[in-house]
């Protein structure tokens, strides 16, 4: 099963390696673990120290979130996904159960404030309100969790994961005190070679990201393909590069293999009225994507 890269324990193979972006108990380690429960999990500073660990073979795999159904798309990732190095072969949809952790011996009477990731304080916004508590941003939930615990002081909790209380020793005051119910992160699976799932063995999202000939209507026409041919779009997003206000790349997710006729032909028309098209990933969708 997935354990922290700590003590005596010999390391892992880099293949039997899975990193994530932050500390250990964060919401992506928890995805590892639901996904590769066999795999030892990799914490980073941040998405380009992941997609160095892959690309250097310190570790097989990267768990990187890539849009929240309440915060939206993650912050940067776009711009970071097309020249990460690495290819997506495969996603999951993470639900995200908001716990109140404080020292051992605090009650909620005693709470003064509470620290974790700014999204987390803002979908947890009506449970602070309520309770009178301070929200204080810090940099991740489970670096919010370590945090907390190593003060001890009963005034003071974080709002983060079951394993995140788990891991530093943490009591829970309070669960799922998130606002809304649906709260789920879905991930993208990546690594160093592109994984190429067979086009009849169920449902394929195919990801790419391009860039538009500077011409009239050249959007419009570069989707045409994709309603003409009976091909379901299911993400487009738009964001500047560079700061240029003129230059603009979409991310999309279309659902089908380049292999089937339609997806071939809609990428065809696309490519016509592109300057850049980057295939980002072809793999499985994940069933709770139609759940």
């Amino acid at each position: 099963m997935s354990t922290e890269s700590q003590g005596g324990d010999a390391p892992a193979e880099p293949q039997l390696i899975i990193a994530f972006q932050g500390h250990y108990g964060a919401y992506s380690d928890m995805a590892c673990r639901a996904v590769f429960p066999e795999l030892t999990t990799m914490p980073c500073a941040s998405f380009e120290d992941v997609f160095a660990a892959v690309r250097e073979g310190k570790a097989g795999r990267a768990m990187i979130p890539i849009e929240n159904s309440v915060a939206g798309r993650v912050a940067d990732i776009h711009h970071l996904l097309p020249d990460s190095g690495l290819h997506i072969v495969g996603e999951h949809f993470q639900r995200v159960n908001h716990k109140l952790l404080a020292p051992k011996g605090a009650k909620t009477g005693t709470l003064r404030r509470v620290l974790s990731h700014e999204q987390a304080l803002s979908q947890c916004r009506n449970y602070l309100r309520q309770h009178g508590l301070d929200p204080e941003v810090y940099a991740d939930t489970a670096g919010a969790a370590q945090f907390v615990a190593e003060q001890g002081d009963p005034t003071q909790a974080a709002i983060a994961s079951r394993l995140a209380g788990e891991i530093y020793g943490l009591e829970t005051l309070a669960d799922d005190i998130e606002d809304a119910e649906h709260n789920t992160t879905r991930f993208v699976i990546m690594q160093r070679e592109p994984f190429d799932p067979p086009s009849e063995n169920g449902p394929v999202i195919t990801s790419f990201v391009f860039q538009v000939r500077n011409v009239p209507a050249a959007l419009y026409k570069a989707m045409g393909g994709f309603a003409t041919n009976g091909v379901n779009m299911t993400k487009l997003e738009s964001y500047m590069l560079g700061g240029d206000f003129n230059a603009t790349q979409f991310y999309a997710d279309v659902e089908g293999h380049p292999d089937h006729t339609p997806v071939r032909l809609a990428l065809e028309e696309l490519s016509f009225f592109s300057r850049r098209v980057k295939i980002l990933g072809v793999y499985p969708a994940d069933p709770a994507r139609y759940s």
